[in-house]
């Protein structure tokens, strides 16, 4: 992918997959920054001439080994990382996906440690933000099941 993610000249878009299966949402322990060690849901960067639609599918495939159907947008938002002097290190404009797997069984792909299938009430265990918390819970709504 061109461009810097670490302290970038411009914001880079990225796309996630809000992958639900009965009562439990994928998630994806990341590898590598930002956010290495901790679990978020599945996603990356779009690539250029890559629809948005596209790199959903395509990012969820190469971290989870799922394929999937996009089926609408939860939310758009922002995620700036400063450095100590308040510098931005990473700075992405996100848009995440409600989506149906296809295809496959989750498991472990480029920059993930390890993927799980979590229910709300386990959360917690995750340490998961609040903010994808709440794209899950309005992911649920949408697909019905919130």
């Amino acid at each position: 992918m061109a461009g810097r993610r670490e302290y970038p000249e411009r914001p880079m878009v990225g796309v996630g997959g809000v992958v639900i299966r009965d009562t439990r949402v994928l998630l994806v322990q990341r590898a590598s920054e930002p956010l290495a060690g901790q679990w978020s849901l599945p996603g990356g960067a779009v690539e250029l001439g890559e629809t948005l639609e596209e790199a959903v599918v395509r990012e969820l495939k190469e971290e989870t080994g799922l394929t999937v159907r996009v089926v609408k947008l939860v939310e758009a938002f922002e995620r700036i990382i400063r450095d100590d002097s308040g510098r931005p290190r990473y700075h992405y404009v996100l848009l995440d996906y409600l989506c149906e797997p296809v295809e496959g069984s989750a498991r472990p792909g480029s920059d993930v440690q390890a993927v799980a299938w979590a229910t709300p009430e386990e959360f917690d265990r995750y340490a998961l933000s609040e903010k994808a918390r709440a794209v899950c819970r309005k992911a649920f709504a949408l697909a019905g099941r919130g």
